[in-house]
């Protein structure tokens, strides 16, 4: 893919931080660990040194960093770390090989329903660089997406006092949500824009917006599978723009790559076949009925 075609959004602290939690928790970083240095880190993800402080300064909020001391990288801590949910598998681990799979079909139909695209976002990365690179040649790519429309009070991401309590905290929450969700919005029309011109593939790409936040993420794959994830809303320190000069703060918000996902596959059995089925139906109907292009919201 050419990089000079699609901006590269560069990681925030948030970034880093959910990549990190999930070297903690797979055990690639064991407890006991050194950190890499902030200089390392900052090399990696291509970031200024500041945004690492930040991720890091966010591990130690939820407990995963310890014996932090000056001059000296912080150990992962001596704690058991949450398993997924018998079955499952988390959204940033299943998405990717999923759609490596999907983009092998000459049609490709894609329908996603979640309270961001960044899952999405990040997890197209390897499937479009088949298609450049010719290991795959799908002959159309049909994408829908159902979001949140961005002008709403979210249950989550939400202040963990609430709203209204703090206004210029609800005032920046909300200005980051609505850049986010444009943000994310605009890299997958370019990089599926980029997928029209370069690759010459009848693409179309299409996003409403619902009222109401998403209580689950869904991915349906070519009409045949069905992956779905609960949302779960918990405690996390988030950086909200330049609210209390960048300073974390507690929000009820949910953790977006590492939601446990379920997959169902048309293959499964008739039980599979019926729920793969209905959630296909499910969204059909919210996209006809309910949703609203995303410039009428």
């Amino acid at each position: 893919m050419n990089d000079k075609s699609v901006p590269a959004l560069r990681p925030t602290s948030e970034d880093i931080a959910e990549e990190l939690r999930t070297r903690i928790r797979t055990g690639v970083l064991g407890a006991g660990d050194r950190m890499p240095t902030q200089a390392a880190l900052a090399e990696e993800f291509g970031v200024e040194r500041g945004a690492v402080r930040g991720a890091l300064q966010l591990l130690r909020a939820d407990g995963l960093l310890t014996n932090v001391s000056k001059g000296s990288p912080p150990q992962v801590a001596e704690r058991a770390t949450a398993a997924l949910p018998s079955g499952s598998r988390s959204a940033r681990s299943i998405l990717g090989p999923r759609l490596v799979a999907a983009f092998q079909e000459s049609d490709v139909r894609l329908d996603v329903v979640c309270l961001t695209a960044e899952t999405l976002m990040v997890s197209l990365g390897e499937p479009l660089r088949q298609v450049f690179e010719g290991t795959s040649r799908p002959r159309s790519v049909h994408v829908r997406v159902l979001l949140p429309a961005s002008d709403l009070f979210f249950d989550y991401p939400a202040p963990e006092k609430g709203w209204g309590h703090d206004a210029e905290l609800d005032a920046a929450l909300r200005r980051r949500t609505r850049n986010q969700l444009a943000a994310q919005q605009t890299v997958l029309e370019q990089n599926f824009t980029l997928l029209r011109r370069v690759g010459g593939i009848d693409v179309r790409t299409e996003f409403r917006r619902l009222t109401g936040t998403p209580t689950r993420k869904v991915y349906l794959l070519n009409r045949r599978e069905a992956l779905i994830g609960h949302y779960i809303p918990q405690r996390i320190l988030r950086e909200v723009d330049d609210y209390d000069n960048g300073t974390p703060v507690p929000l009820c918000d949910v953790r977006g790559f590492e939601t446990p996902m379920f997959a169902f596959d048309r293959a499964g059995g008739p039980m599979e076949t019926a729920f793969v089925e209905a959630e296909q139906q499910m969204f059909d109907g919210l996209w006809e009925h309910v949703a609203r292009d995303a410039g009428q919201v």
